[in-house]
């Protein structure tokens, strides 16, 4: 498990989430910080994010416990 902070630019202020690693690593391969901060800055907002729709309704299904994840093009080209 790790800590997510949800308002990434403001680290020591931030609420933060626990959310498992493989998550994480999701999350940040996703949105960049920007978009974190301006609009997926609470749990609520991420589960419902259409972006992490299929990787929430794979992860739910499998027993895998080392997941490589790789960031988006477009997360790449927005950063």
């Amino acid at each position: 498990m790790e800590r997510h902070h949800l308002v990434p630019e403001h680290r020591d202020e931030s609420p933060v989430a626990v959310v498992c690693s493989p998550c994480h690593d999701q999350l940040h391969a996703l949105f960049t910080n920007d978009e974190l901060i301006e609009t997926y800055h609470t749990v609520e907002t991420l589960r419902a994010a259409d972006r992490m729709q299929s990787y929430l309704d794979w992860i739910r299904t499998t027993n895998k416990t080392r997941i490589d994840v790789r960031t988006s093009n477009d997360v790449r080209e927005r950063r």
